[in-house]
């Protein structure tokens, strides 16, 4: 399966850099983003699947990023972990009321804030720590890399069976074909947006192979989604 990635807003090179280093050990893709409008744009256009981010930015804190990106329908799935040196009950609070899904006091354990990642990739990226996925009557066995619809087991490349992980982890979300290509190739390969249509309708052909409905909806203008 494609690495997860984490999206690391941290003003501070010299701390973003000891971040983007720690949790690339771990065997994650790092992104990395210097203020708040760069870290927007990032995760509207990669969709990262943990942002860890600092409360203290310039000009846009990391409060008002936070609610941003759980106000839009698209991003508010992404889990968010805060960083803050301020430790009082009402700024955990406030962080947490704004959106965050974690919130980390300074300073921190290197240790601690992995595990937290951990923890929260297993809600946004289940196939990435081999949970076993539900869909309807299709289900995946992200361990074993096999896949049953109506208990019967289903013939899929490796390719189809990435594309079909990232939808089942979300369902009903739409992925844009760039999405798709960033989550399912990597971003290090190119790969023509019209690859994915290809793939899509191989899966499709898979997933119906023994009858029942197409479970995977174009979305026109948009993309794909599951349901």
């Amino acid at each position: 399966m494609p690495q997860p990635v984490v999206l690391v807003v941290e003003d501070d090179p010299a701390q973003r850099e000891v971040l983007a280093y720690n949790i690339r050990a771990e065997g994650y893709l790092v992104e990395t983003a210097e203020n708040g409008d760069e870290a927007l744009l990032m995760v509207q256009e990669h969709a990262p699947d943990v942002v860890v981010l600092d409360w203290m930015l310039p000009n846009v804190s990391g409060i008002e990023i936070c609610r941003q990106i759980k106000a839009k329908s698209e991003t508010r799935d992404i889990p968010v972990i805060m960083l803050s040196a301020r430790s009082e009950e009402t700024d955990r609070v406030r962080g947490l009321e704004t959106g965050a899904d974690d919130y980390v006091v300074k300073p921190y354990s290197v240790a601690e804030l992995l595990a937290r990642i951990r923890t929260q990739l297993r809600r946004s990226r289940p196939s990435a720590v081999g949970h076993r996925l539900e869909f309807e009557d299709v289900v995946m066995d992200v361990e074993e890399h096999r896949v049953f619809r109506s208990d019967v087991a289903l013939k899929l490349g490796p390719t189809e069976f990435r594309l079909l992980a990232t939808f089942m982890e979300r369902p009903g979300r739409v992925w844009s074909r760039e999405q798709l290509l960033d989550r399912v190739w990597g971003r290090d390969i190119y790969v023509d947006t019209r690859t994915v249509d290809v793939h899509v309708g191989r899966l499709r052909k898979a997933l119906c192979a023994n009858g029942g409905r197409d479970p995977v909806r174009t979305v026109r203008g948009a993309g794909y989604a599951l349901g």
